[in-house]
């Protein structure tokens, strides 16, 4: 019996850091242990924010890059780029004529824009172009061209989700056949918080990310730069209270984990010497990881030529979907 299908969005939007790798990386690289898993990167939608043509490239191969360093295997999994399939924006027309606008004023994005346009006293559309506007339609038809059962999502983008299978019904519903798969969201409810150099949740928007790959010497510095109180080195530390410690306990072993909180808890132990710790366990595990990126991105066209394959196996799939739809719809 063939295996279902789950389908992952990613988006290039520059380096990831331990944030996103523990969020979000693993977590979908898991599910093609149980899934026939689809993978591919989301450029179009990108384009909604990033008018640069080399900033666009670069940002997909690093993306491209990281999630292959970080073990995502072409040969066992569907791995393509948005803009190679372009089954992709024919189904999305299909889409918009069974969408109706008002389901499009809801996605929580748009809603969100005009909120802050009038609280500013702006044009309720300012600064709103239809891609932004259609972004969950184009999102509906990523899934729906590949039959995909399940679909990884953060919590605000399960309305995504909704809307992808309210309009895979009333299509469905229209020609009284099931053309269309509904998907089902999937929300890693038990993902680790992981905490940036301020003790913050790590985010870009926060400026306190750790990049996955920059440089051993600029991957260290950063661990250095983590936010710690003013405690002395003789003083009593309480490992569960500390930014260092929370990040080291999502990559340590357990036994390392008990070994550095006898440490606090003993004193005599610098902070230096708490980060030294997280730096070594973390580079332990991403330095391999950041040789096979920077093999990568030393010779993109090993990327393009990963991505041109999956795409070439993507296309058949999605020329076959499309196909069926022409036809229950009336086209030659």
């Amino acid at each position: 019996m063939d295996r279902k299908i789950s389908l992952t969005g990613i988006k290039p939007t520059g380096m990831p850091h331990l944030g996103n790798y523990m969020g979000a990386i693993a977590p979908a690289l898991e599910l093609a242990q149980e899934y026939h898993a689809h993978y591919f990167i989301a450029d179009y939608h990108a384009l909604n924010s990033v008018r640069d043509a080399h900033e666009l490239r670069q940002m997909t191969y690093e993306v491209a890059a990281t999630w292959i360093a970080c073990g995502l295997d072409p040969e066992k999994v569907l791995f393509y780029r948005q803009s190679d399939v372009p089954e992709t924006f024919e189904l999305t027309t299909m889409l918009m004529a069974f969408t109706a606008k008002g389901l499009m004023n809801r996605a929580h994005a748009y809603k969100a824009l005009v909120q802050a346009n009038v609280a500013a006293g702006k044009d309720h559309d300012f600064g709103v172009n239809m891609g932004l506007y259609t972004y969950p339609i184009l999102m509906a038809a990523d899934i729906l061209l590949f039959d995909a059962h399940v679909v990884p999502v953060g919590k605000d983008q399960v309305q995504h989700l909704e809307m992808a299978a309210d309009i895979a019904q009333t299509i469905n519903a229209n020609y009284k056949d099931e053309l269309l798969r509904i998907p089902r969201a999937i929300t890693h409810t038990n993902t680790a918080l992981v905490i940036g150099q301020d003790g913050r949740k790590m985010s870009k928007s926060y400026n306190n990310t750790i990049p996955l790959f920059i440089p051993q010497k600029q991957f260290r510095k950063k661990i250095m730069k983590i936010q710690t109180n003013s405690q002395e080195i003789h003083e009593v530390k309480d490992p569960q209270q500390c930014s260092v410690f929370a990040l080291y306990s999502l990559f340590a072993t357990q036994q390392q984990q008990e070994d550095l909180a006898a440490r606090y808890r003993a004193g005599g132990m610098g902070w230096g010497e708490a980060k030294t710790a997280l730096y070594e366990v973390l580079e332990e595990i991403i330095g391999p990881k950041r040789a096979i990126y920077n093999e990568l991105m030393g010779d993109t066209a090993q990327i393009d030529a990963i991505l041109q394959k999956g795409a070439e196996k993507a296309r058949e799939k999605a020329a076959a979907k499309i196909s069926q739809l022409r036809k229950a719809m009336g086209f030659n």
